[in-house]
């Protein structure tokens, strides 16, 4: 596999003191398969998108093979934020209006809506235990003249998405258990937060009852023809299916398929976990809420309160995998962490991992036929909310490789194949002044 990160972004390090792997035992999937074998469909990467893939494709009766290159929620899947809400595209109303024209952006939007529920829906059918809580998200503005925008940003939430958005002045943030320095929240009552591993692990366990077949350690090397099928090469042999579900997202390689070339920006993710806050210490901040929140940073910082009353902090940043890169990001997150919240300056946290989300193009999330690989299809880029659109794309390419039209909402805005960002596998180089001017611009 053709990788454009450095390699550390793919090893044990980014990974080692992630909170999640602490709360569910990573299972003992088999290994890559032995020799020559055989499915219906194969489906490349085993997070939220490959899952869903392989749990929908097996309860539909379909013989299904899921290859996952490391183990069990080792990528994106297993170590976000847990935010499981609106989003999966940075384009604006104005672009997609653009693109698609203004029911285009409807329908995108309602997309978004739906992804929530249904994710949420299936945690239900599935009787899953996640840690679920937050009654929708909260955005709380870091500047003043960013509280005019959000109050601007209720009216077109409620176009968008059907819903009536609650706006929060500075001088009631507290009451709210929302202290710390902001100027005003909007909250969008859709989503909750969850652990993100734990619904992971339940589509996992959900997929191997309906019959899927999943392996760890199967790195897809090379996708080849044979036949009227396709040939996957990986380090136990190869596997001959039919049809393909390619749900490699932020982690994706340039040549399995070569047609993914340049069609996806990996970028990083990081987060800190604390250790349980007494009652005194979250008094202290005037943070008590359990709302997952961001804030109106385009280099966003997210954050919540978990059950735990551990507090999760993250945020959008860091451009190479290296000990020095790495070494800079922790001084600034824990840094950051303390402007934010100054009454926690000395509270512990052990916790701290880093990940990669996927942005592309057209800044909105691809689910479809690959052009030119018959009865092979792709979904990515989720632009760091895969927990819901990943969730919901893996059943769009479930029943798009079953040869069915899906009964999901399926937009213009996923339908279109992105084109390649410039600069080929260097392309992560214009991440150096895109994210200047954006730290320049939420001063």
């Amino acid at each position: 596999m053709r990788r454009i990160v450095e390699p550390a972004a793919y090893g044990p390090a980014p990974l080692a003191r992630c909170f999640w792997a602490d709360t569910v035992p990573t299972p003992d999937w088999s290994g890559p398969p032995r020799g020559e074998a055989s499915a219906d469909i194969a489906v490349i990467g085993g997070g939220f998108t490959g899952l869903s893939a392989a749990l929908h494709l097996a309860e539909a009766g379909e013989d299904v093979v899921l290859l996952e290159a490391e183990h069990a929620f080792w990528g994106a899947s297993g170590r976000n934020g847990g935010f499981c809400c609106l989003g999966g595209a940075k384009a604006s109303d104005t672009v997609l209006e653009r693109r698609h024209g203004a029911e285009g952006r409807r329908a995108w939007r309602r997309t978004e809506r739906a992804a929530v529920e249904f994710a949420g829906a299936l945690i239900d059918r599935l009787g899953l235990e996640v840690d679920r809580h937050s009654e929708g998200e909260t955005q709380l503005a870091h500047r003043p003249r960013d509280w005019d925008a959000l109050r601007h940003e209720a009216d077109r939430v409620a176009e968008n998405y059907g819903v009536a958005p609650r706006l929060t002045q500075a001088a009631d943030l507290e009451a709210e258990g929302l202290g710390g320095p902001f100027h005003g929240a909007l909250t969008v009552p859709l989503g909750f937060a969850l652990n993100p591993r734990k619904y992971a692990a339940g589509l996992a366990k959900a997929a191997r009852v309906a019959g899927a077949r999943l392996h760890a350690r199967a790195p897809v090397r090379r996708i080849a023809r044979d036949g009227a099928a396709w040939r996957l090469d990986h380090p136990g042999g190869s596997l001959r299916a039919g049809r393909v579900v390619i749900a490699t997202n932020g982690y994706s390689s340039e040549d399995v398929p070569g047609w993914m070339r340049a069609r996806y920006m990996p970028v990083s993710s990081n987060v800190i976990v604390t250790r349980p806050l007494s009652g005194a210490e979250l008094q202290a901040a005037g943070w008590t809420s359990g709302q997952m929140a961001y804030d109106t940073r385009r280099l966003l910082h997210y954050f919540r309160l978990m059950p735990d009353n551990r507090f999760l902090f993250g945020m959008r940043g860091g451009l190479h995998a290296t000990p020095r890169e790495t070494a800079r990001l922790a001084r600034r997150i824990r840094a950051d962490f303390e402007a934010m919240f100054p009454a926690w300056a000395g509270v512990e946290a052990p916790y701290l991992w880093s990940g990669l989300v996927c942005l592309t193009p057209t800044l909105a999330p691809f689910a479809g036929p690959v052009p030119e690989m018959p009865g092979t299809f792709a979904g990515f880029g989720y632009h760091g909310n895969g927990v819901a659109m990943g969730s919901y794309t893996g059943r769009i390419l479930a029943d798009l490789a079953r040869g069915r039209a899906p009964d999901l909402l399926w937009p213009d805005t996923m339908r279109h194949a992105p084109g390649r960002f410039p600069l080929g596998r260097f392309r992560r180089m214009a991440l150096v002044p895109a994210y200047a001017a954006m730290g320049w611009r939420d001063r």
